[in-house]
């Protein structure tokens, strides 16, 4: 899994993902405001997320930190993807389950990510002063 034009598309996929949703966070559109609200985090939930959307694409994009925000991306992917079972169900407003197949999709594209450089992992534990 080494190739680089395969990763490149996986990470494109990701961030595309990722960024394209921000709008309707940042705009507070409806589904968005319902979403979070059904969640009890409503407005904070919905700025902070895509906030971190936001870090983790750029990230992703950065090929020395792309392991970091794949792994933020796939942390923040796996919370969307609980909230979606356990709490708003998978389809939102008649959404079809557009938004739950996304994050599905991110989710797994992250992972690739993860495990693509997951040699690096170690490194990354690491803390220095």
């Amino acid at each position: 899994m080494k190739n680089p034009l395969f990763i490149w598309i996986i990470k494109l996929i990701a961030v595309v993902i990722l960024v394209q949703t921000l709008y309707f966070k940042f705009t507070g559109a409806e589904e968005s405001v319902y979403i979070f609200s059904t969640l009890g985090i409503e407005p904070f939930g919905r700025i902070g997320s895509g906030v971190v959307e936001l870090i983790a694409s750029i990230l992703i994009l950065i090929p020395r930190t792309t392991l970091l925000g794949a792994i933020i991306g796939a942390g923040t992917m796996a919370g969307a993807l609980l909230s979606h079972l356990l709490i708003l169900g998978v389809e939102v407003k008649n959404d079809g389950g557009t938004l739950f197949i996304l994050a599905i999709i991110t989710f797994l594209c992250c992972l690739v990510l993860i495990y693509n450089q997951k040699e690096r992992i170690p490194a990354l534990l690491k803390f220095r002063i």
